[in-house]
């Protein structure tokens, strides 16, 4: 049996501002729904992605810009990185460790994020 980790809830004060950015950087909105007057659904997936993220409202009780770890992986940390700038996005240039090459950015409410291109080994 698989186990997949397909959706996360991500804490924002304003759903559309949260939605601007992560639609500016390349996220795929799949879906924007007011269930009802206490419900809004907004699903958004990166690039590529088998697992998507969703904000809105009623969606978790968890702090707006709690969330911390969450992490991207792609073929090019510096090409991300490049996106990211050209997008607006505060972003540390790339760095090169052990594990993988990293870039970092945070959305509008401080949710934190690591973008990762993996090692490669011979």
């Amino acid at each position: 049996m698989d186990w997949k980790i397909e959706l996360i809830a991500i804490p924002v004060t304003d759903v559309d501002r949260a939605k601007d950015f992560y639609t500016k950087i390349g996220f795929n909105a799949d879906h924007d729904h007011r269930v009802n007057e206490n419900l809004r659904f907004v699903q958004l997936t990166p690039p590529g992605s088998g697992c998507s993220i969703c904000i809105g409202e009623g969606i978790t009780d968890a702090a707006p810009g709690s969330v911390r770890g969450m992490q991207i992986v792609v073929s090019s940390a510096e090409d991300a990185y490049k996106e990211l700038v050209a997008a607006g996005i505060d972003a540390p240039p790339v760095e090169t460790l052990d594990w993988g090459k990293f870039t970092y950015f945070a959305d509008p409410d401080g949710n934190r994020w690591a973008i990762q291109e993996l090692p490669k080994y011979n």
